[in-house]
């Protein structure tokens, strides 16, 4: 676990640290239903969201950005009251509470923006990690598309729908 660690909201000098490891996370193909080609410029565009979405950076003690997640309605219209997000890590300092801390960020955020649930649309169910950290903050698979994403070494598999009421 990290001895300190603060959630910011992200602006344009945060994105040089973000892509690196946002680049090398979504290049795997493990976990993401990005391109794995993904071009920094199409991935700014759609990691880096303006209001009233947000986009977060964790840092350390010293600034360094060590994870990102993004926040933002799943849907519009009548649909717009139910809020989705997404998150990286730097996986240099996975497992230190990081993925925790900014999905607790993100829930505080849904219900203080008067969101009634969170839906992630696409969980990898070989990502147990993951799967298992949004379980333990009351996400429960609501569904899963059987082979809706190919993996890179396990071949097809499913992609979890995950729900949260807030």
């Amino acid at each position: 676990m990290l001895t300190a660690m603060q959630i910011n909201v992200a602006t344009a000098d945060d994105w040089p640290a973000i892509w690196p490891f946002l680049r090398e996370i979504v290049a795997a193909g493990e976990t993401y239903t990005y391109p794995r080609d993904l071009s920094e410029e199409r991935a700014r565009e759609m990691w880096m969201l303006a209001p009233p979405s947000r986009t977060v950076v964790a840092v350390d003690d010293e600034g360094t950005v060590l994870g990102t997640a993004k926040m933002n309605p799943n849907h519009m219209g009548p649909a717009a009251h139910v809020a989705s997000a997404s998150f990286m890590v730097d996986p240099r300092v996975s497992g230190r509470g990081i993925g925790r801390a900014l999905g607790t960020y993100v829930l505080d955020w849904a219900r203080s923006e008067g969101f009634r649930a969170m839906q992630f649309n696409a969980v990898v169910e070989t990502n147990t990690r993951a799967v298992a950290l949004w379980k333990s903050l009351g996400f429960t698979v609501i569904g899963t598309l059987p082979e809706g994403f190919q993996h890179p070494t396990k071949g097809f598999v499913g992609l979890h729908i995950m729900h949260r009421a807030l």
